[in-house]
């Protein structure tokens, strides 16, 4: 889970608009809120006119606070996505399916996904199935049973030259991205829903989908079951 703070920043960026968004955490809704029709469907982030959209608004957002913005998520939709879908197998030596054992597998799809797509930033991984003994299930149980485990892992990815230009124009307001976040993933997680699209960064940062692995860096601190066995750490 991240850190509650009192409000959270999140910047939209899609080909067709710009969307800024400041999320009272307490209150579950939207402080603050502009957003920026462009012209025209443009795959290619203009950044004249991020620069002119973030001047506009970055300024109004701190005197309405009274902070600073210092960080920020980046909701985003582009053609540099990357969805891929790895399968992962692994023998099991203890029998029971532990922690240690499942961050292993996952450790190694992470490494192997790194090392193939050096040119991207992995924004999700996401388990899609689990298969063990070849039996299925939707959802890992704290005292499954079995000699060997199958994934299905989704990693959700966007390329690297987009993060280094996006991060080099917040640079100029001391801001800095948290966290890229895959805007059609979170319309596809909650499309039944009415929520706006901070309401949903919020809730999917925090764990709504129970399938999702957490990169989290290297600190010690307390995890409860479920908790162990979706994190990586960074």
């Amino acid at each position: 889970m991240t850190e509650e703070t009192e409000f959270e920043t999140y910047l939209s960026i899609t080909p067709n608009k710009f969307g800024i968004y400041v999320f009272d955490t307490k209150n579950s809704n939207n402080l603050y809120e502009e957003e920026f029709e462009l012209q025209s469907i443009n795959q290619n982030l203009n950044d004249k006119v991020l620069i002119k959209f973030l001047e506009k608004n970055i300024f109004k957002i701190e005197k309405l606070t009274g902070k600073f913005v210092k960080n920020i998520y980046l909701l985003i939709e582009s053609n540099n996505i990357l969805n891929l879908s790895i399968g992962i197998k692994k023998k099991n030596y203890s029998n029971i399916i532990k922690n240690k054992y499942l961050q292993n597998i996952l450790t190694d799809a992470k490494d192997l996904f790194h090392e193939n797509y050096l040119d991207y930033k992995i924004m999700h991984i996401i388990i899609k199935n689990y298969l063990v003994d070849n039996i299925h299930y939707s959802k890992l149980k704290s005292d499954l049973k079995g000699d060997q485990l199958c994934l299905e892992l989704s990693f959700l990815s966007i390329r690297t030259d987009l993060c280094k230009q996006i991060e080099k124009i917040l640079e100029n307001y001391q801001i800095k991205v948290i966290k890229y976040v895959d805007k059609n993933y979170l319309e596809d997680v909650f499309k039944a829903s009415n929520l706006q699209i901070s309401q949903m960064a919020h809730k999917i940062l925090n764990g709504h989908n129970l399938n999702e692995v957490k990169i989290v860096p290297k600190i010690v601190k307390k995890f409860g079951f479920f908790e162990k066995f979706f994190q990586l750490f960074s």
